[in-house]
C-alpha cells in the first residue's frame, strides 16, 4: 500500500486542549448509577455506597467533567427529590426510560463521587427545561452554590453539606429539539426559555458557564436552523452550544462505520459555521464554543438481549459490548474532537459505566474495562497540550455513506515539555498502512512507545468471563531518524506513538 504522510511543525497549531475534552456522562439510565457507580452492600463499596473498584477505573480512565443527571432523564427530573435523607426521598416514575427511580443516589452523592475521583473531576449540571423552568433552575442553583443565609442554601447545610458545591458549568436542558424529549419544544420556544433561564441564573452569578441545547444530531430535520434560532435568542447569554452524535455499523457496511469521524468533523465544522454566522449577523465579537456533550458508538438498532419490563428499577438497558472495530472507530472519534480543539472545549463520552460505557460491572461482582476504555485513557493521559495542524496525504477507500475517505485518520499533540504524541487510526480492514511523518523543527529524537489496539479477530471483545481478551500491545520497528518518523500501522488499528 502507498505510504501515508504528514508533517508536523511547532509553528502550525490548532489550539490548546481544554481538559474538559475528556469529560463523561452519568445519567439515571439503566445501571449507570445503581449497581454501576453506586452499590451499597457490594464487597468493594465504601461507606457512602460508591464502588471503589469502579472509582479506581474511572481515575485510570482520566475523566474530567462529568455531566449529570441527564440526558433524557433530566427533562422529568425534580431536583428536590434527590436531596435530604436518602431513606425519605420519593420514588418516581422516569418517563424517559420507563423505569422507576429510587433517588437513593442524588445531588450530594454526585458531588461526593466527583470528589473521590479527584480534583480533575468537575461537575457539569443539567437543569430541567422540559417540564420545569426558570424558577426551579434558580432554586437548584441557590441550593447548590450559595454559601449560606438563605432558605435553600441553609437547607443544603441542614442536609449535611456545609460547603457549597461550586458548580460552574450548567446545561440548559437536553435535546429539546427531539420529539422524544419530555417537554419537547420548537426552536423559538426553547430559545426564549433558555435565554430567560440564562439571564436569571447570571443575575445570581454572572461568572457561570452555560451550554445551550444544539441539535441532537446532524441528521435532524431542523439541524442548523435550530442552532441559528436558538443562538439568536441566547448568543450573549451562553458560552457553548451542544452537539450529540452516535454511530453504529449497519447492514454490514463496516467501511462506512470505520469512517464515522468524517461525519463528526463535518458536524463540528457546520455548527461552527452556524455559530459564527449568527455572531456576524449580531455584530458580536463574542465566539461561541462547542460542547460535544454526548458522543459514542451506540448500537441503537440491536435488540436488548436482557428481558426488561416497564417501571423496573435499574434495568439492563443499552449494555453494548464493544469490539476491536468499535474501539478503532471510538479512537477515530477522539481524534476528530482533538482536531477541533480550538472550538470543541467540552466533550462528554456517553456514558461512564454499564450504559454504552467503557466500564462494565456485575451486581455483587467485578468491574472491567471494555475495548473502548483504552483509547480514551490513552488520549486523556497523553493528549494534553497544543494540537498540531495535521494535513494527511493518505490512500483512500470508497464508502457507501461518506464517499472517498482517507485510510489514515490522525492528529498530534505537543505537551508543555515538548514531547509529542501521535494518535492514528488505520481504517483499512485488511492492509497494513506505512506511515511517514516529517518532524520539522520539532527537536524530537526518540520513539518512547508505539502501542496499538488491534486483533486478528476484529470482533473480539472483553467480557465478564474474559476481561482482558483485548488490550493495547507494543509495536516494533517504529523509527525516528534524521527528523523523520517511520511506522507501520496494523490493519484496523488505533495507534499511540509517543516521541521525545
Amino acid at each position: 500500500m502507498r505510504t501515508a504522510r504528514f508533517a508536523l511543525d511547532p509553528a502550525f497549531t490548532i489550539g490548546e486542549v481544554n481538559p474538559r475534552l475528556f469529560g463523561s456522562f452519568v445519567e439515571h439510565l439503566g445501571r449507570c448509577v445503581h449497581t454501576g457507580i453506586f452499590e451499597p452492600g457490594h464487597p468493594a463499596a465504601d461507606a457512602e455506597g460508591l464502588r471503589t473498584d469502579v472509582l479506581e477505573l474511572v481515575r485510570e480512565l482520566g475523566v474530567t467533567a462529568v455531566r449529570y443527571p441527564g440526558g433524557n432523564f433530566v427533562s422529568g427530573y425534580n431536583w428536590e427529590d434527590s436531596v435530604g435523607p436518602a431513606e425519605e426521598r420519593p420514588r418516581r416514575l422516569d418517563l424517559a426510560w420507563r423505569s422507576t427511580e429510587s433517588n437513593r443516589f442524588g445531588l450530594s452523592e454526585y458531588i461526593g463521587f466527583l470528589k473521590k475521583i479527584g480534583p480533575q473531576a468537575e461537575p457539569m449540571m443539567a437543569v430541567n427545561l422540559g417540564t420545569r423552568g426558570v424558577v426551579e433552575a434558580l432554586e437548584l442553583q441557590e441550593y447548590a452554590n450559595h454559601p449560606s443565609g438563605t432558605a435553600r442554601s441553609d437547607l443544603r447545610i441542614a442536609h449535611g453539606d456545609k460547603d457549597p458545591f461550586g458548580i460552574r458549568l450548567w446545561c440548559l436542558g437536553n435535546e429539546m429539539d427531539g420529539p422524544w424529549q419530555t417537554g419537547h419544544k420548537t426552536a423559538e420556544e426553547y430559545g426564549r426559555l433558555a435565554a430567560e433561564t440564562a439571564r436569571a441564573m447570571r443575575q445570581m452569578d454572572p461568572d457561570l458557564e452555560l451550554v445551550a441545547c444544539g441539535s441532537s444530531g446532524q441528521g435532524m430535520p431542523t439541524f442548523a436552523a435550530w442552532e441559528s434560532t436558538v443562538l439568536e435568542e441566547t448568543y450573549d447569554l451562553v458560552d457553548h452550544i451542544s452537539l450529540h452524535a452516535y454511530y453504529e455499523e449497519t447492514d454490514g457496511d463496516r467501511d462506512s462505520f470505520l469512517a464515522s469521524a468524517v461525519d463528526t468533523e463535518s458536524f463540528i465544522e457546520n455548527v461552527v459555521a452556524t455559530c459564527d454566522h449568527v455572531g456576524a449577523r449580531l455584530k458580536s465579537a463574542k465566539r461561541i464554543n462547542l460542547s460535544f456533550d454526548e458522543w459514542n458508538v451506540w448500537y441503537q438498532n440491536r435488540p436488548n438481549p436482557h428481558p426488561v419490563e416497564d417501571w423496573q428499577e435499574a434495568p439492563r438497558l443499552l449494555e453494548d459490548v464493544y469490539s476491536v472495530t468499535d474501539a478503532v472507530v471510538f479512537g477515530s472519534l477522539l481524534i476528530a474532537l482533538l482536531r477541533h480543539a480550538d472550538r470543541v472545549t467540552v466533550a462528554c463520552l456517553a456514558q461512564l459505566v454499564n450504559v454504552i460505557a467503557p466500564i462494565m460491572t456485575e451486581p455483587g461482582g467485578p468491574a472491567w474495562r471494555q475495548t473502548t476504555f483504552y483509547p480514551f485513557a490513552q488520549a486523556s493521559a497523553h493528549g494534553r497540550g497544543q494540537v498540531l495542524d495535521v494535513r494527511v496525504d493518505s490512500p483512500t477507500h470508497t464508502t457507501r455513506k461518506y464517499g472517498e475517505a482517507d485510510l489514515l485518520h490522525a492528529t498530534a499533540v505537543r505537551a508543555e515539555d515538548g514531547s509529542v504524541t501521535v494518535f492514528a487510526v488505520n481504517r483499512s480492514q485488511t492492509e497494513p498502512l506505512p506511515l511517514e511523518v516529517a518532524l520539522n523543527r520539532m527537536g524530537l529524537t526518540t520513539v518512547v512507545e508505539h502501542s496499538a489496539l488491534a486483533d486478528a479477530d476484529p470482533d473480539a471483545t472483553n467480557t465478564l468471563h474474559d476481561q482482558e481478551r483485548v488490550t493495547p500491545h507494543p509495536v516494533g520497528g517504529t523509527t525516528l531518524r534524521d527528523g523523520t518518523l517511520n511506522a507501520v500501522l496494523e490493519p484496523l488499528s488505533w495507534n499511540v506513538i509517543r516521541l521525545v
